[in-house]
């Protein structure tokens, strides 16, 4: 058998949030590098009691007793001396949530590096793998990044594709493109360590931008095609869920939609017309049916126990706007 070749060790600052983020940074400490330090965005409250909730790298960083940042931005002298002072080799950044000051940029010896989850230029910005799921794209990918101070305009040291699969949802795509991320900057580092690997500037064509994910994207518009909205239910899952609203027996309801099928058949009726006593609904384009609901404070159901204890008559006009 050959012998893996010896990984140089850097000295690296992590700088990630979510899940995604947490798992390069397990690569990393598991490939032997030294992290002197990890940035993670503050605990944020979340849950039903909104309390505030530590971010998966930040349980990551204290399972391994690392040394945790949490600053509210980097723009400060203090926040930027704290930095440059831990002498680090190279910066490692996944979907942190903070602008890089170019103070920040220019201090790691080897640069900072981000691992992007899509195929630069196609979906720079805050939310690539919805996008890309929203907009139907057939692959997307891991981009490593040599960062500058542009939004993700920063040359590519390595780039692989994913295909999207027919129903594969924002957090299936997110735990692969984070598996497949993890791999591609350690060998980046490596590339980088040795002076073997060059970056390349992006190309200027095919440029889209990824605009950040509002709770009011999960809003399910009925005048657009079904199967934008089909795209919609996966590409917001798990955060923020996509959802209707609807008047039961107590009034009207936020319901959200875990799961649904869109068929290209036409009704003829009206967006937000609701066809049988399956939900099926007509859209702009064919007819939307859930198979899965949520009512606030409840649990996931089926469609038909759902209907059994929230009844929704075929014929009802579902608002295809917010209501007052």
């Amino acid at each position: 058998m050959t012998a893996e070749p010896t990984r140089k060790a850097l000295d690296l600052v992590y700088m990630g949030t979510p899940a995604f983020a947490a798992t390069i940074l397990s690569g990393l400490i598991e490939a032997g590098h030294r992290v002197l330090a990890v940035y993670t965005q503050p605990p944020r409250p979340a849950g039903r009691g909104h309390r505030p909730q530590p971010s998966p790298v930040q349980l990551l960083a204290a399972q391994h007793r690392l040394a945790l940042r949490s600053p509210v931005n980097l723009r400060t002298p203090e926040a930027q001396s704290a930095f440059a002072n831990s002498g680090a080799d190279a910066a490692v950044v996944a979907a942190y949530g903070l602008i890089l000051p170019g103070s920040i940029l220019r201090a790691p010896r080897l640069g900072c590096f981000n691992v992007h989850a899509s195929l630069l230029p196609r979906w720079r910005g805050a939310a690539p793998i919805q996008r890309a799921l929203l907009a139907g794209d057939s692959e997307t990918g891991i981009t490593i990044m040599q960062m500058e101070e542009g939004l993700d305009t920063g040359p590519i040291l390595l780039q692989q594709g994913v295909s999207i699969a027919p129903n594969t949802t924002a957090a299936d795509l997110s735990a692969e493109l984070a598996v497949l991320g993890a791999r591609l900057i350690l060998a980046a580092l490596d590339g980088i360590a040795e002076g073997t690997l060059l970056p390349r500037p992006q190309p200027q064509d095919g440029v889209t931008y990824a605009r950040k994910i509002s709770r009011e994207d999960g809003r399910l518009d009925w005048r657009l095609s079904a199967a934008a909205l089909e795209r919609q239910v996966r590409a917001l899952d798990p955060w923020p869920g996509v959802f209707f609203e609807s008047r039961g027996r107590g009034g009207g309801e936020r319901i959200r939609v875990l799961a649904a099928i869109a068929s290209p058949t036409e009704s003829g009726s009206p967006p937000g017309t609701v066809l049988d006593d399956n939900l099926s609904i007509a859209c702009g384009e064919g007819a939307f049916r859930p198979l899965r609901l949520q009512r606030p404070g409840r649990s996931p159901i089926d469609t038909g126990a759902f209907l059994r204890g929230f009844p929704i008559a075929a014929g009802t006009v579902l608002p295809c706007r917010a209501t007052s």
